[in-house]
Formats: C-alpha cells, sequence, structure tokens
C-alpha cells in the first residue's frame, strides 16, 4: 500500500495577522481613516484582500524558497501587480513578512494519526 504524503495546511488567520500588521501594502487599515485589526466586524468585508499573495509567499518559504526571492516576490506584487509602484518601505515591509512567518513556528498544522487538523 502507498502512504500518501500529508501537506501542512496554513492557519491563515496567523498569516493574516502578519500580512495586515507589518505589510498591508494599499493602506487598507489605516489608523486614522480605518483602525482597527482585519478581524474587526467593520473589516472583514476586505480582510482576504492579500490572502493568495501571503498564502503564495508562505508556501514558497516552506518549500525552501530563499527568503530574498519572497521578498523580491512580495515587492513585485506590490509594486508592479497592485502598482502601487516604487515605494521606499516596499523591501523592508517585504522582508518583516519573510521574518515573522519563518519564526512562527505554529503557523503551520499537520494532521494528526487519522489525518484531521486541529483548529
Amino acid at each position: 500500500m502507498t502512504e500518501i504524503a500529508t501537506h501542512p495546511r496554513i492557519k491563515l488567520s496567523k498569516l493574516r495577522d502578519i500580512g495586515w500588521s507589518l505589510w498591508n501594502p494599499i493602506g487598507l487599515l489605516d489608523p486614522e481613516s480605518r483602525p482597527g485589526r482585519w478581524d474587526d466586524e467593520a473589516n472583514l468585508s476586505f480582510a482576504d484582500e492579500y490572502d493568495s499573495y501571503l498564502v503564495a509567499a508562505a508556501s514558497q518559504l516552506r518549500r525552501g524558497t530563499s527568503p530574498d526571492e519572497v521578498v523580491a516576490f512580495l515587492v513585485e506584487i506590490e509594486t508592479q501587480h497592485m502598482g502601487m509602484g516604487d515605494n521606499q518601505s516596499a523591501r523592508s515591509r517585504a522582508e518583516a513578512v519573510v521574518d515573522a512567518t519563518l519564526a512562527d513556528e505554529t503557523i503551520w498544522t499537520w494532521p494528526d494519526a487519522q489525518g484531521r487538523f486541529r483548529v
């Protein structure tokens, strides 16, 4: 019998905490105009705005892509794909996201022996 390789799942809430507090390239959460956290009820309509980029970055890191390459990916997403143009803080914010993602040992969850994931 062939054993199926198990893959971890990302804890999206942890990734959002990182992305919204350290990256937030289009400034949707602005302390003056829209204070709070991504999970505040008033902000839930756009809470998933950065998910695909952050999940892609975290997945690249998990697969062994170099942190510098992932930083470059996030900078390109912000400056080119989102059309935000060159921004002095783009690289430092992307570096902060990569560092925080790598440092969080609880961001990935693995299935137990029965294949169930814990929340």
